[in-house]
């Protein structure tokens, strides 16, 4: 959207300035506008990080990277898995079949309520940022 409002305003600047080198220099001051907007931008949303990341609630803290955390080490339990199946197939099967059958154990009510939190818990977080965000920008 802003790549379009500056197109926009650069096609003004050629018609109010016949004068090329003139209408460069207005579009040049533009852009520069334009990357100190996106600078402003970025410092707010790194603020907004920080400010998480240095929170005294260990929740605020530690809840994305933990869940983080267990999706990694689900993913790298890929590795011995595959290793145990190079080894014996009939065995890898069986863990992969009892891993599925207690996943499968647990209520899809209770993967609907994780899901649910997780989600508030995104949502909560993002208007906190955008609050931090907006104080550090006044």
């Amino acid at each position: 959207m802003l790549n379009g409002i500056t197109g926009l305003i650069g096609s003004a600047l050629d018609k109010l300035f016949p004068d090329k080198g003139e209408a460069n220099k207005h579009k040049l001051a533009l852009l520069e506008l334009e990357q100190q907007g996106a600078l402003t931008e970025l410092t707010r949303r790194y603020d907004a990080i920080i400010a998480e990341a240095q929170s005294k609630d260990p929740w605020t803290s530690r809840a994305r990277p933990s869940f983080l955390y267990v999706i990694y080490a689900m993913i790298l339990f890929g590795i011995p898995m595959g290793i145990v199946s190079a080894v014996s197939v009939e065995t890898a099967t069986a863990i992969a079949a009892g891993t599925h059958a207690w996943l499968q154990a647990i209520p899809s009510e209770l993967y609907a309520l994780f899901g649910a939190g997780y989600l508030g818990y995104t949502y909560q977080r993002s208007q906190d940022k955008k609050l931090i965000a907006k104080t550090n920008m006044h």
